[in-house]
């Protein structure tokens, strides 16, 4: 909880451009899955549709976000991230990242790494008990199965 205040309270702090939360979760789903309808948005995050689709309204009024036909010939028109989504998308990971260094600034690299285990496991533990998988790419499953 202090960890997500902490990013929150940098996040006012630095830049008032900020993504939102619900905006900066979508983004990153649609970032790391590709295109999705709101009904897979909405299945996905475990929330109604109708929550889902205000939430991508304001994606697409801000243009971070746009609509396209379904890549692989569906009925739904799915949302795709624009390059300015994509600009702020990662400009906010680059702000989380650099507010996580700042807390763990004086810890040894073992301390670090053995957090990114426990969290990687305390995600995972979540996700099965959901019943919600976050897709992730092969590189970082790869680098955490690893260790």
């Amino acid at each position: 909880m202090l960890l997500s205040r902490h990013q929150v309270m940098a996040r006012r702090e630095r830049d008032a451009q900020r993504l939102e939360r619900s905006a900066y979760l979508l983004l990153s789903r649609i970032d790391t899955q590709g295109p999705m309808s709101i009904g897979q948005l909405a299945e996905a995050f475990g929330l109604d549709t109708s929550t889902v689709n205000r939430q991508t309204a304001a994606l697409l009024r801000c243009g971070l976000a746009e609509r396209v036909a379904d890549p692989e010939g569906g009925m739904a028109r799915k949302l795709r991230i624009t390059d300015e989504g994509g600009r702020r998308l990662a400009a906010d990971r680059e702000v989380n990242r650099s507010c996580l260094a700042r807390v763990v600034a004086d810890w040894s690299a073992d301390e670090v790494r053995e957090l990114e285990d426990v969290l990687v496991r305390l995600n995972r533990s979540a996700e099965a008990l959901e019943g919600r998988h976050w897709p992730r790419s092969e590189d970082t499953a790869r680098e955490h199965e690893g260790r």
